[in-house]
């Protein structure tokens, strides 16, 4: 059984006098432990995908599957338990609480989630920092941490509920080219080491290359769904000369 399948998927966003078709007939599969990463222009449908996948947003017709649980008739309150227990979210501007330590930044989704004592969440915040390597910031607020180290905090933070899945929009959008490397690099080494399933949306074809599987997407539809990023990047292409 997959552990993403969604069969037919449309997405219309009604703006009044005009809809929208953010996905049109979208059909995917992505097994347990793949790296993928969602690349297409500004209106392609990427994040849409990814928020629909990430159980953000309720497809408009077609069926979406998680684990073989549909979800596309979930209500919104069991989508958000859906998301608490199966999905990991890291995005572009960290999403950091100000005025909270990176540690109890970390423990925050925990705090949603029944049944977990304080001394656990303290253990369980402390472990992935540590993996990220911010064993040494515990205590640390953001504005004393580096663009990467907080990025650093936020996969921490979206690991600590050990999802299935992690899911990163434009996670290496405000970093440098030399940051950004080490936090795709991490991404890695959780998807080898830990089996997570990767899912990434980015512009950046530097990351997406770094992707085992590359989905691409125009105008609402999947156009290429490869593992050769040269391909990738030719269809990528062929929508510019258009």
């Amino acid at each position: 059984m997959a552990l993403i399948e969604i069969r037919d998927v449309c997405k219309v966003y009604d703006l009044g006098e005009v809809k929208v078709e953010a996905l049109k007939d979208a059909n995917l599969t992505i097994e347990q432990g793949e790296f993928v990463a969602l690349i297409g222009p500004s209106g392609s449908g990427k994040s849409t995908l990814m928020n629909t996948l990430g159980c953000l947003d309720r497809p408009t017709s077609g069926s979406y599957k998680l684990a073989g649980e549909e979800i596309s008739t979930m209500s919104g309150n069991d989508r958000a338990r859906i998301r608490n227990q199966r999905i990991g979210f890291v995005f572009q501007n960290f999403n950091l609480l100000a005025r909270t330590s990176a540690h109890e930044n970390v423990e925050l989704p925990l705090l949603y989630t029944h049944g977990i004592s304080a001394a656990e969440r303290h253990r369980r915040a402390t472990e992935k920092l540590k993996l990220v390597g911010l064993g040494d910031r515990l205590d640390h607020h953001p504005s004393q941490l580096s663009g990467g180290q907080q990025q650093r905090v936020a996969i921490a933070r979206a690991l600590v509920n050990e999802p299935a899945i992690l899911m990163g929009d434009e996670p290496t959008g405000n970093l440098d080219s030399k940051t950004s490397r080490e936090v795709i690099r991490l991404f890695h080494e959780l998807n080898e080491t830990s089996g997570i399933t990767v899912i990434l949306v980015t512009h950046d074809q530097n990351v997406a290359k770094n992707a085992r599987r590359i989905i691409v997407l125009r105008d609402g539809a999947i156009v290429c769904d490869t593992t050769n990023f040269a391909q990738a990047s030719q269809a990528l292409q062929a929508e510019v000369v258009e």
